[in-house]
């Protein structure tokens, strides 16, 4: 009978798999299990220092009071100077607002603009909020799905085919969750090129994990990629990842001065500002020292080399060497149609997701949840003993399959 309460918006969407995966985890640890945790969407090293410092100040001087809805002026103005030292990108501290988390400036933006029938083009494999938040604002998600043969890009051509004279956004994610694809000058070009011929087209381009890129070339943000194209971006970005405040809850958006007073105009009627502490803390990370920054992401690369070892030769287990964030995407394909030592057959991703978890104690996500089958994301933001362990549990129960 609740649900009679309840609205067809609400009603529309699922809470977001991977935060129920991660409390599926804490579930059965309270029961006793023993779980190797690979769901987590967060590095599991703590805030740095000098940034937990700058919080404790603020605590102790008395700023803990509302602050200006779009962030204060020192969040905003090192935030510019972080856009300017890391990407190479003038803005203004009016075109920058400050929000609980980057998911909700991606929330509050696709509420600024979303008008029904609207559409938003997403590509697989895309972050699982993309699509319901679309659906939530009244908006149409429009999905291209992505092909690992060409690492998970999203290239001009399918671009091209699906932008209608309804198309209100673009969401592009790079480095991505959860492939760790990282999009290069050549192809974010390419992909300019096409947008150039649709005005009416914005374009949220969701950064979030720019400081861990593993290869050689330095991370390109797309406004520095397509300059032309800035007064119809909406970068999205935050401390969580790179700076492991993800309990902080601090996002940020730059963009076009009326789309950020847009979303300073609904914040004002939800949240009101962001913590003011982890306002604070946030000046400290995009303003102080960025040496943590860089540790954090040459840990993260070898650990990905590390779960990259630990599953080779697994059979049924196919992948892509992931170019930046902390996740590997594995293609579970040849899992398919094997049966398990109790007599069951795995047909599908979401089989494998509950035969690791049942039978190894091994958490994972389904790649369903990203919009493509049948692949598993797993995180490497773990210690290497963890890694290790939840791998050497994932061949087991791969090898005890018939």
């Amino acid at each position: 009978m609740s649900n009679e309460f309840l609205s067809e918006r609400v009603m529309s969407i699922a809470p977001s798999p991977s935060v129920a995966a991660n409390a599926l985890v804490a579930q059965l640890r309270a029961e006793g299990r023993d779980i190797v945790n690979f769901t987590v969407g967060e590095p599991d090293l703590n805030t740095p220092a000098h940034i937990v410092e700058a919080a404790r100040k603020a605590m102790e001087t008395g700023d803990t009071h509302y602050t200006n809805t779009l962030g204060t002026p020192a969040l905003r103005k090192a935030i510019v100077t972080k856009l300017a030292r890391d990407n190479g990108i003038e803005y203004c501290i009016d075109e920058v607002v400050a929000g609980t988390g980057g998911k909700q400036i991606i929330f509050e933006a696709l509420a600024a603009t979303l008008n029904p029938t609207d559409e938003v083009i997403v590509h697989t494999p895309y972050w699982v909020s993309y699509p319901d938040i679309t659906k939530l604002n009244g908006g149409t998600p429009v999905v291209i799905h992505g092909n690992e043969k060409n690492g998970f890009k999203l290239n001009p051509e399918e671009l091209q085919k699906a932008i209608t004279p309804r198309t209100k956004w673009v969401i592009l994610n790079s480095p991505n969750n959860p492939s760790g694809a990282v999009y290069d000058a050549a192809e974010l070009k390419a992909l300019a090129q096409v947008l150039r011929d649709h005005p009416h087209i914005l374009i949220m381009a969701d950064e979030i994990y720019e400081h861990f890129v593993y290869g050689n070339e330095p991370y390109l943000s797309f406004p520095a990629a397509a300059p032309d194209l800035k007064d119809r971006t909406l970068i999205i970005n935050g401390a969580s990842k790179g700076y492991a405040m993800t309990g902080w809850r601090l996002g940020f958006g730059a963009g076009p001065k009326w789309l950020i007073d847009a979303i300073g105009k609904l914040l004002s009627q939800s949240t009101t500002c962001p913590s003011s502490i982890s306002q604070a803390a946030a000046v400290a990370a995009f303003a102080g020292d960025q040496a943590p920054v860089k540790a954090m992401a040459k840990l993260y690369r070898t650990r990905r080399d590390i779960i990259l070892v630990a599953l080779e030769g697994i059979q049924g287990l196919t992948y892509t060497v992931p170019e930046g964030a902390f996740y590997l995407f594995v293609n579970v394909q040849g899992l398919l149609g094997k049966t398990t030592p109790e007599g069951k057959t795995l047909n599908t991703d979401g089989d494998v997701v509950q035969y690791w978890l049942e039978e190894g104690g091994v958490a994972t996500v389904v790649g369903q949840a990203y919009g493509i089958s049948p692949y598993v994301r797993l995180s490497f933001a773990s210690s290497e003993e963890v890694i290790q362990d939840g791998c050497a549990r994932i061949r087991r129960v791969c090898e005890s399959l018939r």
